[in-house]
């Protein structure tokens, strides 16, 4: 097999980084300070409202404190999607909580509103939504069933900078929302996660947390963790945040290409009053088992295109989490794993790029491969 000369993704890092990266370095203030405190004020104005944001040392992290500064704990349960990255669930079972898990939707891949619905017990406490892929999920139903029975809505926006559900951005509509920052997402600061909190108390819980459980220092009020973003990746996070709107124009731009020219495979849904990042661009093999979808996929990659798999095994199916839902049937989640693909969308694409994948899938779809 060929390596493929079109990565699937493609981090963008240049000289402004580097830039400011050496600036903190220079200045002698390498930890927690003046740069992640400027991230956190930049990126809640740029993506989030206003709300205000902790900067923490990964996405994973974020959710973790975000749950714990909720009040999630032991005796819990929160509703999960099954067809996300595993940390989704990781993060509540971290804190001694119950994952639980309910369907997805097939046209966006996110938490389907009835399968919620289903999943409610006299335990739940909260629902936490993937925004998968950079699609919003259905914030209007999924809102609606939390008030009707009063749960708390927490927003898993790893893959969502920017996307925006009927005109509200994604990580405004929840006691906290978290937002990766890892190197493959549509921005990066290097490694970190940003955590939108709903409140005052909710963000000051977050900074005790991140902190050792402190504000001031030798001031522990809490037992908190080390989660604290340093300012060599804030400073990196910082001009990534100035370049996404263009990337994300360039990824929709890149988007619409495929759509347009791509035949014999389902393409992404944008549901009306969605607006989609895309962190991946996502089509559908329908009817596809798993090992044709792989086939595909080793094929692409012999044609020189890069491709991924998000998500082949279901989370409720993991060795790590399927005690958790020992009788559960997810079939919309089963079929998706089986028929997922996702191509090149990053901003790095040439026009001969796109026209390579599109050939290269028009061609192996009309073969049956």
């Amino acid at each position: 097999m060929n390596q493929a000369t079109i990565p699937a993704a493609k981090p963008i890092v240049g000289e402004e980084e580097r830039a400011a990266v050496d600036a903190v370095l220079a200045s002698g203030m390498i930890a927690q300070g003046p740069q992640v405190a400027a991230f956190e004020e930049e990126f809640a104005t740029a993506l989030v409202a206003g709300r205000t944001c902790v900067a923490v040392s990964s996405g994973t992290s974020g959710l973790h404190l975000g749950l714990l500064a909720a009040g999630i704990g032991p005796g819990d349960e929160v509703i999960v999607p099954s067809f996300t990255f595993a940390a989704t669930a990781n993060s509540v079972a971290l804190t001694g909580a119950t994952p639980v898990f309910a369907d997805i939707e097939p046209d966006t891949f996110c938490l389907a509103p009835a399968a919620v619905a289903a999943a409610i017990s006299d335990r739940t406490k909260a629902v936490m939504p993937v925004h998968l892929y950079g699609h919003p999920a259905d914030m209007d139903a999924l809102v609606a069933l939390a008030a009707e029975r009063d749960l708390a809505i927490f927003e898993d926006a790893a893959q969502a900078h920017g996307a925006i559900w009927q005109g509200a951005p994604v990580g405004t509509f929840g006691t906290f929302a978290m937002f990766s920052l890892y190197p493959t997402k549509n921005m990066t600061s290097g490694e970190g996660g940003m955590v939108s909190a709903g409140t005052e108390e909710v963000a000051r819980n977050l900074r005790l947390l991140r902190n050792q459980g402190m504000e001031r220092q030798y001031a522990n009020e809490i037992i908190g963790f080390n989660a604290r973003m340093t300012d060599i990746h804030a400073a990196i996070g910082r001009v990534q945040l100035t370049k996404l709107p263009a990337w994300t124009a360039t990824r929709q731009a890149n988007a619409a290409f495929l759509d347009a020219h791509l035949e014999g495979v389902v393409t992404p849904t944008v549901r009306e009053g969605a607006t989609h990042v895309y962190h991946q661009y996502t089509i559908r093999l329908a009817g596809a088992t798993g090992t044709e979808r792989d086939s595909f996929a080793d094929r692409l990659r012999e044609r020189g295109v890069g491709c991924g798999v998000y998500y082949p095994i279901p989370n409720h199916h993991l060795d790590s989490l399927t005690r958790y839902a020992p009788d559960h049937e997810l079939p919309v989640t089963e079929q998706a794993a089986a028929e997922v693909l996702s191509l090149p969308v990053h901003p790095s694409l040439s026009e001969a790029d796109l026209e390579t994948i599109t050939t290269a899938v028009n061609d192996l779809a009309k073969a049956g491969a």
